[in-house]
C-alpha cells in the first residue's frame, strides 16, 4: 500500500491503458499468455505467443510440468521483446457458477506477483479466458480492470499495466472501462 507521510492512502501509481494490438510485439517487460493447464501451446493468443517466441519456449514450458487454473508460471520471452512470459491459466466459462469469476482474478493477482518478484515493470495482458474459453467479455473485463486496480494500489512495483486488446472491440469495451467515471 502506498501511504503519504502523513499516512493517508495514495491512489495507485501504475498506469493502466488499453491498446488494440498483437501482444506479440509489445516492447514490455512481460507479457502475459493465456494459456491451457499443460503450457505447451494451443490456439489463440497461446499459440501466437508460442509461434512468435520461438522453439525454445516450448522446451522451458515442458520442464514446468503444467499449471492449473487461477496461477502463473514465469518463462524466458526468447524471441519476442518481451523479456519475460508471463502463462496464466483461466477458467472455462460453465455460466458463472463455478467459481470463474474468482479463478480469473486470481489469473490477474498471480500474474502480477510473478512480475513484481521478478522486478518487471511493465506487463501486458490479453483478455483471458474470452476466447475459446467462453467467458464472456462485459463479465471478465470488469473483473480484469478492479482486480489489476486493486493489486496495484496496494503493491509497489509495477509502473505501466496495458489491456492488449486483439480486436477493436474488445478494445473500445475496455478503453470504456477505464474511462468510466468512479472508475
Amino acid at each position: 500500500m502506498r501511504l503519504s507521510l502523513d499516512g493517508v492512502r495514495l491512489p495507485p501509481m501504475a498506469e493502466l491503458q488499453a491498446l488494440n494490438a498483437n501482444i506479440t510485439t509489445l516492447t514490455v517487460d512481460a507479457i502475459v499468455n493465456a494459456a491451457n493447464s499443460t503450457l505447451l501451446g494451443g490456439g489463440g493468443v497461446d499459440g501466437a505467443i508460442h509461434n512468435a517466441a520461438g522453439p525454445a519456449l516450448l522446451n522451458e514450458c515442458k520442464r514446468l510440468g503444467g499449471c492449473p487454473p487461477g496461477e502463473a508460471r514465469i518463462t524466458h520471452a526468447y524471441q519476442l521483446k518481451a523479456k519475460r512470459i508471463i502463462h496464466t491459466v483461466g477458467p472455462i466459462w460453465g455460466g458463472g457458477s463455478k467459481g470463474e469469476a474468482e479463478i480469473l482474478a486470481s489469473c490477474y493477482r498471480h500474474s502480477l506477483r510473478l512480475a513484481v518478484a521478478d522486478s518487471l515493470r511493465s506487463i501486458a495482458f490479453p483478455s483471458i479466458s474470452t476466447g475459446a474459453y467462453g467467458y464472456p467479455l462485459e463479465l471478465a473485463a470488469p473483473i480484469a480492470v478492479r482486480t489489476v486496480r486493486e493489486f496495484t494500489r496496494e503493491n509497489d512495483g509495477i509502473e505501466k499495466v496495458i489491456f492488449c486488446c486483439f480486436s477493436g472491440d474488445d478494445y473500445r469495451f475496455y478503453s470504456q472501462l477505464l474511462h468510466a467515471p468512479g472508475a
